[in-house]
């Protein structure tokens, strides 16, 4: 079973940034596409960047210009660099393979931009 822990949220002002990182414990980057996820409370989990093993990268509207998603194959560990964040960017942000079967959820990281 492949577990996934998500780590580097927490709490931050409009307009200020964090990085976001997944831990996997097997080599899964390299294999298989991946994306971050994030779900706010009364909202559905919804996919806001994906990462091919080839490199490719592709963003939700709402995040395009602001995020960048990165991997690090050999550490099997992936990123997500959230910059110029805003009060709607607030939500709990997991990582998981970028379509379905999931692997299993980790208890996710919990992103919140207030001032």
């Amino acid at each position: 079973q492949v577990q996934l822990v998500e780590s580097g949220g927490g709490l931050v002002q409009p307009g200020g940034s964090l990085r976001l990182s997944c831990a996997a414990s097997g080599s899964i980057f390299s294999i298989y596409a991946m994306g971050w996820y994030r779900q706010a409370p009364g909202k559905q989990r919804e996919l806001v960047a994906q990462i091919t093993p080839g490199g490719r990268t592709t963003y939700s509207d709402f995040v395009k210009g602001r995020f960048t998603i990165s991997r690090d194959n050999a550490k099997n560990t992936m990123f997500l660099q959230m910059n110029n964040l805003k009060p709607e960017d607030t939500a709990r942000y997991y990582c998981n393979a970028d379509r379905g079967p999931y692997y299993r959820w980790g208890q996710g990281t919990q992103v919140t931009v207030s001032s």
